[in-house]
């Protein structure tokens, strides 16, 4: 049993990522398609589909590569933890690489972006970094 299924998620894609594979798949849940339509939505990752597996579901994604196969993810870092939460408000949401990254944010109104957050002045828990 996992008791952080989105750091689950994140290893599962740094892992595929390092190895160059093409898709990576994981049982499914609302935050991690969530998480899977920021990515990408912010072209990090090339789609996601969710497939009916047994028990429950299966969310497969595709991930991205140059022409030159370089990676398009860099890196992913698990910020807000199971045994250390982690909020900001919208003014002190951090950057990534300079505004290259996004920071994955669960707010009132769902997970967002950072870049999304300031304009909408919304604070929340910090998720992951994503650049």
């Amino acid at each position: 049993m996992v008791t952080d299924p989105i750091a689950d998620m994140l290893t599962r894609i740094r892992n595929a990522n390092m190895r160059l594979l093409k898709d990576v798949s994981m049982p499914s849940s609302k935050a991690k398609e969530e998480v899977a339509k920021i990515l990408a939505a912010e072209g990090f990752i090339a789609g996601f589909e969710v497939t009916p597996a047994d028990p429950g579901k299966e969310l497969t994604l595709s991930l991205r590569y140059t022409e030159d196969r370089e990676r398009v993810i860099n890196g992913l870092r698990r910020v807000s933890k199971p045994g250390r939460r982690v909020y900001r408000g919208s003014k002190d949401l951090p950057w990534v690489q300079g505004g290259l990254g996004v920071v994955i944010v669960s707010t009132s109104q769902g997970l967002l972006v950072d870049r999304e957050c300031r304009r909408r002045r919304l604070g929340g828990e910090i998720l992951c970094e994503v650049w």
